[in-house]
């Protein structure tokens, strides 16, 4: 693994090797998961993966770490603490695209291993990014919760962020793609609530109001979702306007009681801190190299596939209902 490389570099290995100290090649693999800041429920949760991981592994150490608040400076100081320490990988969800390049190219010119996840790192900084899902999946599942309720059809409207919000125009436009592939839904509308709870909450209420026999409201937005659960219920909608799209179970767990939601999605926590250790492990271990086209095995998550970008997929945004939101409600 790259720490034995690293500590026996050059005429060293031979001293190294007389002296015994071959030992150092049972020592753990350690993993640095550096989060945008302690205390945050849904890197916590992260972290319980990365141990999930490592358990499986065996012979890991992971060491779960980040500044008390989402600066880089914080995490730049985190970043250089791990150099001295000599760990194996350092696995970072990132508060800053760039600022945080030097240290982190510091630290692969020591021999780390350095990847991000979740929130990206640019490509001179790390080997490879690990994105939560990919737009064309979540474009897809955003629509697919919306007509698992509709199996005869039915009309469904749109309560987006801002006109302007990329994440949201393009999750919507991969959404339309896929229109076709589910019959008898039709879009019958767009508004936007520029993530905004009272703006929000008028426009879900005006769509009720304009589409009298409306369906369902999809929300790409965790704060639109959140306020269309609520006007439903406030107009007396629940079990005829079924609200979906992507949540934060601590926000949506009462619209799922109620059931305004019969389910939404987003990115498990617990599932990439999970990838992103089998991820750091396989690189650093030479199992595997991240070059474009590169096939990466994360362990029950399956295999992560690089683009161009050294970029991937983990998977379809995870599905929160009535089973299983009190698993989750407490942790994000």
């Amino acid at each position: 693994m790259k720490l034995t490389r690293r500590l026996f570099g050059g005429a060293a290995m031979a001293t190294a090797l007389m002296a015994g100290s071959m030992a150092h090649a049972d020592d753990p693999v350690r993993i640095a998961l550096v989060v945008k800041a302690l205390g945050i429920g849904f890197f916590e949760a992260a972290a319980k993966g990365a141990e999930e991981a490592a358990a499986e592994l065996g012979n890991v150490e992971v060491i779960y770490t980040g500044p008390t608040t989402t600066t880089a400076e914080g995490q730049i100081e985190v970043i250089n603490a791990l150099i001295a320490q000599q760990v194996d990988a350092i696995a970072i969800s990132s508060n800053d695209t760039d600022a945080l390049v030097p240290a982190l190219k510091k630290a692969m010119q020591r021999g780390i291993t350095v990847i991000s996840w979740d929130s990206g790192v640019a490509p001179e900084g790390r080997e490879l990014h690990l994105n939560p899902s990919s737009n064309p999946l979540i474009g897809n599942m955003i629509l697919k919760l919306a007509a698992d309720e509709l199996p005869e059809g039915g009309k469904v409207a749109l309560l987006s962020a801002t006109t302007t919000s990329t994440n949201q125009n393009i999750w919507i436009e991969e959404m339309t793609k896929v229109l076709g592939d589910y019959k008898g839904i039709e879009v019958v509308g767009t508004v936007y609530g520029d993530d905004l709870a009272d703006k929000s909450y008028r426009e879900a209420t005006g769509l009720m109001q304009t589409y009298p026999d409306l369906d369902a409201i999809i929300a790409p937005t965790s704060v639109g979702i959140v306020a269309a659960a609520r006007a439903v219920e406030d107009a007396g909608k629940v079990g005829e306007v079924n609200v979906t799209g992507l949540g934060l179970p601590s926000e949506m767990a009462g619209a799922i009681e109620s059931g305004a939601s019969k389910s939404f999605a987003i990115w498990n926590p617990i599932d990439l801190g999970y990838s992103a250790t089998m991820l750091a492990y396989q690189l650093a271990t030479d199992a595997a190299e991240a070059a474009p086209g590169a096939e990466i095995p994360m362990g029950r998550m399956g295999t992560l596939t690089l683009d161009e970008n050294t970029e991937g997929a983990m998977a379809d945004p995870f599905v929160y209902d009535e089973t299983n939101i009190d698993d989750f409600k407490d942790i994000f």
